[in-house]
């Protein structure tokens, strides 16, 4: 109670203002529960599409667990996958992305987890809902994993519906209908998490069949790792031993060691991780295993071209040059 005591009479005060806006559109990918629902590679999709359209986005991040000078893990993945989109991380995200604007020139500023901050103003919203639990066990943290109350949803422009390959038609039918009465201005997107293939630390991408058939050891250290599981499983793999650890995990030799002896105490033929792990590690192999990472894409399953025209509206909207 005290937790959503204070979330509400923050939102409330933002709602009656105090929201500073910038020169350029501003699009944040957020979420209302605690754990990964999906937000780097739909952030990732944004910054590409925008690029397509002639625009120079930025993504800006607070930064969680980054340190005092490295960026943490999701920043590290996404210039791997992007090397050509800046990315300025900052606790101030109005700061970042003023140095954005002013250092890189970008006329698009991507809000990266950014829907919990209300100080600084955005042109659209998208809340990402995990089909795997979309709702936060119906509670704020710490009873349930809701980082805000449920009506909070109602700020959202667009809900997206993350790992909806994993329901059947039914179930997100069920979901929606409960959207639609807490967010019903809100458009639709139903999208998948898509495996494409794997990279090692070297930059070396293997086909997802080749791995395919042989036992396989797994971990992650993720906000949710059930997620990573049932992808590996739905996508045909043969998942001998699977480990967890917390999320943003610094792993460390021992870490490594305990890995690769589960590893090959199963028989295991490859360590598999996500990408936001590999980040982490700078070898190719894990006591002789091979070591990859599973590279996932976004996917838009229903409701792209609803989004698409939202994204066009926002550019001819604020045309670049026009701040």
């Amino acid at each position: 109670m005290p937790y959503s005591w204070a979330v509400q009479c923050r939102n409330r005060r933002y709602d009656r203002g105090g929201v500073e806006r910038l020169e350029v559109p501003v699009v944040s990918v957020g979420n209302l529960t605690l754990g990964g629902t999906g937000k780097t590679p739909t952030v990732a999709w944004l910054a590409e599409w925008f690029q397509r359209q002639g625009r120079r986005p930025a993504i800006v991040s607070r930064g969680y667990r980054s340190g005092s000078q490295a960026w943490n893990d999701e920043a590290l993945e996404l210039a791997q996958r992007l090397p050509n989109i800046p990315q300025v991380q900052n606790p101030d995200r109005i700061v970042a992305s003023r140095q954005a604007i002013a250092r890189f020139g970008c006329d698009i500023i991507l809000l990266d987890d950014g829907f919990q901050h209300r100080r600084l103003g955005r042109d659209l919203d998208l809340v990402l809902l995990d089909a795997t639990e979309p709702f936060g066990f119906e509670h704020v943290f710490p009873r349930g994993t809701l980082r805000e109350p449920l009506s909070g949803l109602s700020r959202a422009d667009v809900v997206v519906l993350s790992r909806a390959n994993l329901l059947t038609a039914p179930q997100r039918s069920s979901i929606r209908q409960r959207v639609a009465q807490l967010a019903p201005t809100a458009q639709w997107l139903e999208i998948a998490q898509t495996p494409t293939h794997f990279l090692n630390s070297s930059r070396q991408k293997q086909a997802l069949d080749v791995l395919r058939g042989p036992p396989l050891a797994a971990f992650c250290g993720i906000g949710n790792p059930s997620g990573f599981q049932q992808m590996l499983q739905s996508s045909g793999f043969d998942v001998a031993v699977f480990r967890t650890f917390p999320d943003h995990h610094p792993f460390s030799t021992e870490d490594t060691e305990s890995i690769a002896r589960s590893a090959a105490a199963a028989g295991a033929e490859a360590v598999v991780c996500t990408h936001k792990d590999l980040v982490k590690f700078e070898q190719d192999r894990l006591n002789g295993i091979p070591f990859w990472a599973l590279v996932i894409e976004t996917e838009v399953l229903s409701g792209q071209e609803q989004l698409l025209e939202l994204l066009r509206s926002l550019l001819e909207a604020r045309p670049a040059g026009s701040g």
